[in-house]
Order: C-alpha cells, then structure tokens, then sequence
C-alpha cells in the first residue's frame, strides 16, 4: 500500500511538471525576444554601472598634459638615438639609501642638467620627479621616495647642446 502512495506521490510530481512545462510553452516568441532583449540590456547596464564606479577600473593617463607631449615625442625619439649612440649604458643599483644612478663616464666630469621622472603605474600620487645634481659621480634617489614595487624611470638630461633620454622599467 506505500508503494503504491510513493508512485501516486510520484505521478502528481511528474504531471505537475508537466503543467509547469506547458506553462512555459504557452510563451510565444514575440515574448521570448522582449525577455532576452531586457535581460542583454540588463546584462549590459550592469557592466556600464560596475565599470564606472569600480576603483579597480580606474586608470589615470599617464601625463595631464598628453596632447602636448605628443607633439614633442619625435624630439624625445632624438634624444634617445643619441643616448645610444653614445655606447655606454647608465646604471641603476639599488642600495641600502636608495636607487644610486650612474652617468656613463663621459659624463662623470661634466656638469649635467636634466630631471629624473619617476612614474608608478599603479598610483599617480607616487609620481615624482627631481633634477639632476651631481656632485658626486652618482646621483641617489632617497629610499624613502621609493616603494617596492613596478617604477617607470625617465632620465632626460642635456650636455653640450645635445639632448640625451634614458627610459627603463624597473622593479624595486
């Protein structure tokens, strides 16, 4: 006798499912297209709302002044050919006070005028930038400034008339 309440219990189920499915069925497709229209549009007015307001989505650009740079990026280019034309590399060591910056040779004697750019992808309030002084062989850029982690670094310098340009990532 329980059995035979257990596959009555059963066939009410499966005919239930059965209405639900004809339930279904009795949506046209005119109703179809509007239900999957709203939802693409709902699909997509949430992407808009998430994208727009999600701190992780924020990107600065990297200069405020990017239309301008833009115009002066072939002497940027002319600078760098002659950096390299020069055969000699600059080279960065991090120590215990911070990143130490070393000219090429040709560079040691003569005094250099210039700016060091330092720029973190990540965040736009650690960008800095300060000239270059050498007093010493080397120009040291405080530990302090730096926090680990991906730097773009820009040398621009000028010697004699010649405009010279070193760029490089670096991770310290």
């Amino acid at each position: 006798m329980q059995d035979f309440k257990n596959v009555l219990q059963g066939f009410k189920n499966l005919v239930g499912i059965i209405n639900i499915r004809q339930r279904i069925m009795k949506i046209g497709w005119g109703t179809g297209i509007v239900i999957a229209i709203v939802a693409f549009m709902s699909f997509i007015l949430y992407l808009v709302i998430t994208m727009s307001t999600d701190n992780n989505f924020s990107h600065d650009l990297v200069t405020e002044q990017y239309y301008q740079q833009e115009l002066a990026y072939q002497q940027e280019i002319n600078a760098e050919q002659n950096f390299k034309s020069l055969g000699e590399e600059i080279t960065l060591q991090k120590t215990k006070e911070g990143l130490k910056i070393k000219f090429p040779n040709k560079f040691n004697s003569e005094k250099v005028e210039g700016k060091v750019f330092l720029y973190r992808p990540s965040s736009k309030q650690l960008d800095f930038e300060i000239p270059i002084s050498t007093s010493d062989t080397y120009l040291l850029v405080p530990e302090q400034r730096l926090l680990d982690g991906r730097w773009n670094i820009k040398i621009a310098w000028k010697h004699k008339n010649t405009d010279y340009l070193f760029k490089k990532e670096l991770i310290y």
